[in-house]
C-alpha cells in the first residue's frame, strides 16, 4: 500500500491535551470496574466451554447461548465487540452456519459502530474462513483481504502477514498461482524479521506447490528445501512430524509430475514412515500410499502395489472420504489399463467419475473423463466431449475467478487511496479542532485566572480598606485617651493648686489658733472651718465630674462614623445627622461588623457625594434585638432603581452584607432622594479582651 505524510499533531500538543483532560477528569470507578471483571471473566470461560470438542454440540451450543445473553446486556464499549467476535469464532468452530452468519453480522455491525478495528478484522477474518469451507473463494478472498487491510493500517504485522498466507492459499485453489505466490512473499517478508519459523515453513511449503503446477520444479524443490529447514527449527515435535511426513509428499510430488516416478518413490517412503501415522492421520496415511503404489507401478514395480492400491481405498472408505475414493479408483483404473484388464479399469474409471462428480472435484472430474477415452471406446466422442465441455468451463471459470480477484484487489486499493484521502481530511480537521479546543482552553485558563487575580486583588483592597479602619479607629481610641489624660491631669492641678492650697492655709491657722482662745480667735477659726467648708464643696464638685466620666459611655466606632460624617459633610457642604442608641455599646460588635459596616457608609456617602448632588444625609443605627437596622439616606436627585445594583461600589456593598450574613435594599426615587436598608445580624465581640477590661471596670465604678 502507499503511504502518504499525514496531518501531523505535535506531540506537545498531544501531551498538553492529555495532561489537561486527566487533570479535569477524576472519578472513582472501583466497584463498576469490579462488576465489569467478574461478568467478563463468566463471558470468557462460556465461550471456552463452547469451543470444547471434548463436550457434545448441544452442551457447547447452550454454553454459547449464554455467553451471548450475558455480552448482549453489557455497553457498547471496548469489551463487547471482542466478546462478539471471539462468538463468531466459536460459532464457525461449531459448524453451525445459521447462528455463525448472525453472529458474525452482529460482531461486525457492532464493531463498526465502536470503531473497534481489531474486532472487525476479526470477523472479516471469521467469514472468511466460513466461505472457504463452503467452496466460495472469491467471496473469501474479499474478506480476506478486508481483514489485511484493517491489520495493516494498525500495524498488526503478525496478524497481516497470516491473512496474506491464507489469501495466497485461496489463489492457489482457484489456480491464480502467480498471485498466490505475490502474497506468499509478501508474508515471508513480515515473518522473516519476526523468525516465525512455523509460519516461513507454511509459506516456503505452498510457494513449492504453487511452483510445482507452474511446472518450476528447480524453483520448487528450492522452496521445499527452504521450508524443510524452517521446520528443523522448531521446538514442537509434534508439529514437525505432521508436517515433515506431507513435506516429504510434496517433494515426491516434485518428481512424480516430471514423471520421475524412482525418485519419487524414497519420499512417499519416507513420508510413510513416521510413526503411527496410519492411526493418527489415516487420510494423510491412505493418499501417500496411493502417491507411492502409482509411482511403483509406473515405474515399472508392481510387487504388491495392487494390494498398497486396495488399502487406501479400503481406508477412505471407511473415512467416507468421497474425494479419496475418486482419486483410489483413478489411481485403480490406470493400474488395470497399464495391464490391459479394461473391463476393471472401466469399472474404477467410472467410478472415479462418479464420485468425482459427487465431491465436486472438477480436477479428478476432468482426469476421469480423459482416462474414459482411452478405456470406453465405443462411448469416446460422448467421453471427449463433455471433457471438452468441463475444460472449457473450468477454464472459463478460472478466469472469471481471477479476474474477479483482480477486481477485489483494484476496487480495494481504489477505496483504500479513498480511505487515505479521507483520514487525511479527517486527521487535518482532528488538528484543527485540537487547535480550537486548545486555544479555547487557553482562553478559558486566561479568563478564568484573570478573574481569580481580579478577585484576589478586590480581596487585598477590602483588607487595605479593613486595615485603613482598623487604624482610623485605633487613632480615634487614642485621641480619646488623650482626653481622659488631659482631663485627669486638669483635675489633678485643681486639687493640687487649689484644693490642697486651700487646705494647708486651714491647717496653718487652725494650728496657730490652738494656742490661742480669744474672741479674735474664735473667729479666725469659725473663718478656717468656713474655708474647709469651702474645700469640701470643692472636692464633690470634682468627685461628681470624675463620677460622671467614669459612667460616660464613649465608643470609638460611634466616633469613627461621626468623624467620617464631618468631614464628608464639611467638605462637600452637606448637612448630616446621624441617630443611634447611645445606650448601646457599639465598641462590643465584631470585628467583621464594624469594619464592614464603616466601609459601607463610607461607600454609601461618597456615591451620594458623587452622584446624588443632595443637601442633607441621614445616617441611623436602630438595634432591634439581634439585629442592626442601618438606614442611609439623602435627598438628592435619585436614579432607576432597576440599575441601581450594578455599579462597582453597590457591588463592593452587596460583598460586604454578604459576609456578615445579612441583607441589604436600595430604593431610589428619581427627583426624591436614595434610601439604602441595611439588616446585619449581630454578634458579640468575645475577642476583645480591651472591651470586656472596661466593661468590668465600669461595674465595679457603678
Amino acid at each position: 500500500m502507499n503511504k502518504s505524510k499525514y496531518f501531523l499533531i505535535p506531540k506537545w500538543l498531544l501531551t498538553l491535551v492529555f495532561v489537561l483532560l486527566a487533570v479535569a477528569c477524576n472519578q472513582n470507578r472501583n466497584q463498576s470496574n469490579i462488576s465489569t471483571v467478574v461478568e467478563n471473566d463468566s463471558i470468557s470461560i462460556w465461550i471456552e466451554h463452547g469451543k470444547n470438542t471434548k463436550i457434545s454440540i448441544e452442551e457447547r451450543t447452550r454454553y454459547l447461548e449464554m455467553a451471548y445473553e450475558q455480552a448482549s446486556q453489557l455497553a457498547n464499549d471496548s469489551i463487547k465487540p471482542k466478546h462478539f467476535s471471539k462468538l463468531s469464532n466459536a460459532y464457525l468452530k461449531l459448524r453451525d452456519s445459521l447462528l455463525f452468519l448472525k453472529m458474525n453480522m452482529e460482531s461486525t455491525q457492532l464493531a463498526k459502530e465502536t470503531g473497534d478495528s481489531v474486532s472487525l478484522a476479526e470477523s472479516h477474518w471469521d467469514l472468511a474462513t466460513y466461505y472457504r469451507n463452503n467452496g466460495l473463494p472469491d467471496s473469501a478472498y474479499s474478506n480476506y483481504r478486508n481483514s489485511f487491510l484493517l491489520y495493516d493500517a494498525m500495524k498488526i504485522e503478525n496478524l497481516a502477514a497470516r491473512i496474506l498466507y491464507n489469501m495466497a492459499t485461496t489463489q492457489s485453489s482457484i489456480k491464480d498461482y502467480t498471485g498466490a505466490e505475490i502474497n506468499a512473499y509478501k508474508a515471508i517478508e513480515i515473518f522473516k524479521p519476526l523468525k516465525d519459523n512455523r509460519r516461513l515453513f507454511l509459506c516456503y511449503n505452498l510457494l513449492g506447490s504453487t511452483s510445482t503446477r507452474l511446472k518450476e520444479y528447480k524453483k520448487a524443490l528450492e522452496n521445499f528445501n527452504k521450508a524443510e529447514e524452517h521446520l528443523n527449527e522448531l521446538a514442537d515435535e509434534q508439529f514437525k512430524a505432521g508436517q515433515y511426513a506431507g513435506l516429504q509428499n510434496n517433494l515426491g510430488n516434485v518428481f512424480k509430475s516430471q514423471k520421475k516416478f524412482k525418485y519419487a518413490i524414497p519420499y512417499y517412503e519416507n513420508a510413510l514412515s513416521k510413526d503411527s501415522l496410519k492411526f493418527k492421520r489415516p487420510d494423510s496415511y491412505s493418499m501417500y500410499l496411493d502417491n507411492l503404489a502409482n509411482s511403483r507401478f509406473k515405474s515399472g514395480d508392481t510387487v504388491g502395489v495392487k494390494q498398497q492400491l486396495n488399502e487406501a481405498l479400503e481406508i477412505r472408505i471407511n473415512q467416507k472420504d468421497i474425494a479419496g475414493m475418486a482419486k483410489s479408483h483413478y489411481s485403480l483404473a490406470e493400474y488395470y489399463l497399464k495391464y490391459w484388464e479394461i473391463d476393471k479399469a472401466l469399472l474404477n474409471a467410472q467410478l472415479s467419475k462418479q464420485y468425482a462428480i459427487q465431491s465436486t472435484n472438477n480436477t479428478r472430474l476432468l482426469e476421469s473423463l480423459k482416462l474414459l477415452t482411452l478405456i470406453d471406446k465405443p462411448n469416446i466422442v460422448d467421453h471427449t466431449s463433455d471433457y471438452i465441455a468441463l475444460n472449457d468451463k473450468l477454464i472459463q471459470e478460472e478466469r472469471q475467478a481471477r479476474d474477479k480477484f483482480t477486481r477485489i484487489r483494484f476496487e480495494t486499493n481504489e477505496v483504500s487511496a479513498q480511505n487515505e484521502v479521507l483520514t487525511r481530511k479527517q486527521q487535518i480537521w482532528t488538528g484543527v479542532a485540537f487547535v480550537i479546543f486548545l486555544m479555547g482552553l487557553a482562553v478559558y485558563i486566561i479568563l478564568n485566572q484573570r478573574s481569580k487575580n481580579q478577585a484576589l486583588r478586590f480581596q487585598q483592597q477590602q483588607q487595605a480598606s479593613n486595615q485603613e479602619i482598623f487604624d482610623l479607629m485605633l487613632s480615634q481610641k487614642q485621641k480619646i485617651e488623650d482626653t481622659k489624660k488631659m482631663e485627669q491631669k486638669r483635675i489633678s492641678e485643681e486639687l493640687h493648686d487649689g484644693v490642697l492650697g486651700k487646705m494647708l492655709g486651714a491647717r496653718m491657722v487652725l494650728t496657730g489658733l490652738n494656742k490661742r482662745s480669744n474672741e479674735e480667735a474664735i473667729e479666725e477659726r469659725a473663718s478656717a472651718i468656713a474655708a474647709l467648708k469651702d474645700v469640701e464643696g470643692e472636692v464633690r464638685a470634682i468627685s461628681h465630674e470624675l463620677s460622671h466620666a467614669a459612667y460616660q459611655n464613649i465608643n470609638n466606632f460611634i466616633s469613627s462614623i461621626q468623624e467620617l460624617m464631618k468631614n464628608v459633610g464639611t467638605a462637600n457642604n452637606i448637612d448630616h445627622t446621624f441617630d443611634y442608641d447611645e445606650a448601646f455599646d457599639w465598641d462590643s460588635m465584631s470585628g467583621d461588623i464594624k469594619i464592614n459596616l464603616y466601609r459601607v457608609v463610607q461607600e454609601t456617602l461618597q456615591n451620594a457625594v458623587k452622584h446624588s448632588e443632595c443637601k442633607n444625609i441621614l445616617v441611623s443605627f436602630v438595634r432591634d434585638k439581634n439585629i442592626l437596622n442601618v438606614t442611609i439616606s439623602d435627598d438628592g436627585k435619585g436614579f432607576k432603581s432597576k440599575s441601581g445594583k450594578k455599579g462597582i461600589g453597590m457591588r463592593n456593598i452587596e460583598s460586604r452584607i454578604g459576609k456578615l450574613n445579612g441583607n441589604w435594599d436600595i430604593n431610589s426615587v428619581v427627583g426624591e432622594g436614595t434610601k439604602i436598608t441595611l439588616n446585619i445580624p449581630l454578634k458579640e465581640s468575645l475577642d476583645n479582651p480591651q472591651i470586656l477590661v472596661e466593661k468590668q471596670n465600669l461595674q465595679k465604678i457603678g
